[in-house]
C-alpha cells in the first residue's frame, strides 16, 4: 500500500542505476520530482553518452564502486543527499564478485552515507535470502545485518521474481520448441513483479513511515505461477501447442558434484574459475527447486497467501510485449 503521507522530494543517490531495475527506479524517482544522482561503474562497450542517454534527467558520477572510497568521493562531490537507494548486485553470484559487490561495496556505501548525514537507505534485496545456501546470499545477509544495526531509516525490499528472469524461453516457444522444466514443472512457483511496479514500490518506501526499518517481501499480482503455468501461458500467446521437455533435477546434482570435485582437484592458478562454475551450477540447482514465495517456518512450506502483492502488470502483459517486439 502506498503511503498516505505527503511525499517529500529530495536528492537521492542511486546505486546500480544502469541495470534493468535500476533504470526503472531512476525513471520513477525522476517522475516523483526527486533530484537523482547515480554512481555508475565503467562499462565495457558503452560510451558515456550511451549510458547518459539511458538515464535521462540523472546526474552521473563515474567510479568503480568495488574500489574503496568511491562512494565517499561521490557524496563529497554531490553535496547533501537525503537517501541512498541501491539496486546494485553482483553480476555473477560467484564468491569473489558477491563479496566485493553484495557485501563490501554496500558496506562502504553505508559507512559513507552515515559520514555524510544521509537519513535513509533503501536496499533492493532478494526473497531467496530467507533460505540461504549460496555464497551471494551470505554476502547479502552480511550487509543486511550491518544495515539493520545502523541508525538510518533502512528498508530492505525482497522481491519474489523478475519478469526478465522468466523470459529466457519466449523465443524458444515461439519457434515451436518445447519449454524446458525440471520434473513436471509444478514443484516451484513465484509471483513475478514488473520493473515498473517494483520501482514504484521502492520509491514509495522513501515516504511511508510504516515501511521504515522493516524487511519487506513483495510480489506482483496473483496468482503465483509455476514453470508449467509459464509454459501454458506462452503456448496460448504464441498459438503453439503446449510442449514440455522435462529435465531431471538429478542432472543438476551431478553437474554440481562434478564441478565441485573438479575445483578441489584443479591447480591453484585455475581453481577460482572452476569454483565459479560450480557456484553457477549451485545457483541453478537452487532456483530449480525453491519457490520464490514467502517461506512459512511454522508449516515448513512456501505460501502464496503470505506473499504480499503490488502493482498491476502481469507476466502475460510482459510476454505480449516481447512477442510484439517491444
Amino acid at each position: 500500500m502506498a503511503s498516505t503521507e505527503p511525499a517529500a522530494t529530495g536528492r537521492i543517490l542511486l546505486l546500480g542505476a544502469t541495470g534493468t531495475q535500476g533504470r526503472a527506479v531512476a525513471r520513477a524517482l525522476c517522475a516523483r520530482g526527486h533530484e537523482v544522482l547515480a554512481l555508475v561503474r565503467p562499462q565495457a562497450g558503452r560510451s558515456i553518452p550511451e549510458v547518459a542517454a539511458s538515464l535521462p534527467g540523472v546526474a552521473l558520477f563515474w567510479g568503480d564502486i568495488a574500489q574503496p572510497g568511491t562512494v565517499t568521493a561521490c557524496l563529497a562531490q554531490a553535496g547533501p543527499v537525503r537517501a541512498v537507494v541501491s539496486c546494485l548486485a553482483s553480476r555473477t553470484g560467484a564468491a569473489e564478485d558477491a563479496w566485493a559487490i553484495d557485501h563490501r561495496a554496500h558496506a562502504e556505501g553505508l559507512d559513507a552515507a552515515r559520514a555524510f548525514g544521509v537519513r535513509q537507505f533503501v536496499q533492493l534485496s532478494a526473497i531467496c535470502l530467507q533460505r540461504p545456501r549460496l555464497v551471494f546470499q551470505q554476502a547479502k545477509l552480511a550487509f543486511e545485518a550491518q544495515l539493520q544495526a545502523s541508525a538510518l531509516d533502512w528498508v530492505i525490499v525482497r522481491p519474489t521474481a523478475y519478469f526478465k528472469s522468466l523470459s529466457g524461453q519466449v523465443e524458444r516457444v515461439r519457434r515451436g520448441r518445447a519449454f524446458l522444466v525440471f520434473g513436471d514443472g509444478t514443484a516451484t512457483a513465484c509471483r513475478p513483479i514488473s520493473d515498473a511496479d517494483l520501482a514504484t514500490y521502492l520509491v514509495d518506501c522513501l515516504d511511508d513511515p510504516r515501511r521504515q526499518r522493516r524487511i519487506l517481501p513483495i510480489g506482483g499480482p496473483p496468482p503465483a505461477l509455476t514453470p508449467r503455468d509459464q509454459a501454458s501461458l506462452l503456448a496460448e500467446l504464441t498459438g503453439q501447442p503446449l510442449r514440455l521437455r522435462p529435465v531431471p533435477i538429478g542432472l543438476l546434482d551431478a553437474i554440481v558434484a562434478g564441478l565441485s570435485l573438479a575445483a578441489r582437484l584443479t591447480p591453484r592458478r585455475w581453481r577460482a574459475a572452476v569454483e565459479a562454475r560450480a557456484e553457477y551450477a549451485r545457483i541453478g540447482r537452487y532456483y530449480a527447486s525453491e519457490s520464490m514465495l514467502v517461506w512459512d517456518e511454522a508449516s515448513g512450506r512456501y505460501r502464496e497467501d503470505l506473499t504480499p502483492a503490488t502493482g498491476h502488470e502481469t507476466l502475460a502483459d510482459h510476454y505480449r510485449q516481447l512477442l510484439a517486439g517491444h
